[in-house]
């Protein structure tokens, strides 16, 4: 499959138009670390949808208006966002040929804390390039639902490459995979529910806020440095790979084997980091203390808990509603919120 695919089509009609879409974020299991032109991924990923962590967006458009894009983050104006968005819009001009036809005033706001481990990129380009598609089926046509969900996944990932796959619900996969039928670099595609054990189809995601500020290294810096990285290549296979056992653990259940595999890949993300040049470090001493009481309080209650990590401090902690779900927010509450900034965690869930 080739980008052709996704060409606009030339005959169109614009007119003014307001319109309203909203995008969760994401939060991978296999992780995406590494890129080449283009946004496209150096290695498969598969993520959990999150429920409640989303970005809500009002796009208006004006016709035949000088080109330009105003932008505003929970009522405050963001300049720097909307170079950003110009320079983003004018890179998808022949997927959608009418986008530089007129003026863009984007009201945009997350349902999260900014700065809180969870990817705002991703929520924010899924609900613009939604906001696009919109348009783009009033001035262009309709196309089927299947059709439009693809091309909006595809826009989405040239804004940021996690964002294609918050376009859908449950277990996504962004990535060319022998493992998983349809699977694309172009765009994410939606992970077969019938591949899939109850078990993991309904999860808790808390987020413990350890660092509530702004990272020391971007993500867009991080991925750059996998260039020059020494270990990169085997990482990237070692993703491909983890493909296998993956596909098996979620068609079986084993719950074990599915912690050790998600933990794993958190820590060679951030191993990844530090073998960098120069080398970085996201983590903080909470981040370690939580995953050292983590490990602790597993081999202590054999209960499920387990943690992911994005491209940060923050700390994911994952486990599922089969019953212990009381007794493991509990011991969040009592032993994990002390290592936070300010007692902060995000609680979300992935029911699909």
């Amino acid at each position: 499959m080739t980008t052709n695919e996704f060409l606009g089509k030339e005959n169109f009609t614009i007119q003014n138009k307001t319109v309203s879409e909203s995008c969760p974020s994401n939060i991978a299991l296999i992780k995406y670390w590494g890129k080449y032109k283009d946004q496209i991924p150096a290695n498969p990923s598969i993520s959990f949808t999150l429920n409640h962590c989303k970005t809500n967006t009002e796009m208006e458009f004006f016709a035949n208006e000088p080109f330009s894009v105003q932008t505003f983050l929970s009522g405050n104006e963001e300049v720097k966002f909307a170079e950003k968005i110009e320079k983003y819009f004018k890179n998808i001009e022949q997927y959608l040929p009418w986008i530089l036809k007129g003026k863009y005033v984007i009201k945009t706001e997350n349902t999260f804390p900014h700065s809180s481990g969870i990817a705002s990129s991703a929520s924010g380009f899924g609900a613009i390039a939604k906001c696009l598609m919109t348009l783009d089926e009033e001035f262009s046509g309709k196309t089927s639902e299947d059709e439009s969900l693809r091309k909006a996944s595809f826009l989405a990932r040239l804004g940021s490459g996690s964002a294609c796959r918050s376009l859908y619900n449950g277990l996504v996969v962004w990535g060319k995979s022998d493992e998983v039928e349809g699977s694309s670099d172009l765009f994410a595609v939606k992970y077969s529910d019938d591949e899939i054990h109850p078990v993991f189809k309904d999860f808790n995601d808390w987020v413990l806020l350890i660092h509530e500020g702004v990272k020391s290294v971007s993500s867009t810096v991080g991925h750059g440095l996998m260039n020059t990285n020494p270990y990169a290549e085997r990482r990237f296979q070692e993703a491909r790979e983890n493909f296998v056992p993956m596909k098996e653990i979620l068609k079986s259940g084993n719950m074990e084997e599915f912690i050790k595999l998600v933990e794993h890949e958190a820590l060679t993300l951030h191993a990844m980091m530090m073998m960098s040049d120069p080398a970085f470090i996201l983590m903080k001493t909470g981040t370690l203390e939580v995953i050292n009481k983590i490990w602790d309080f597993r081999k202590e209650t054999n209960l499920p808990l387990f943690f992911t990590l994005d491209a940060g401090a923050n700390v994911h902690l994952l486990f599922p509603n089969d019953g212990s779900e009381e007794q493991i927010k509990s011991f969040i509450e009592t032993e994990l919120l002390q290592h936070t900034q300010k007692n902060g965690v995000v609680k979300d869930v992935t029911k699909f």
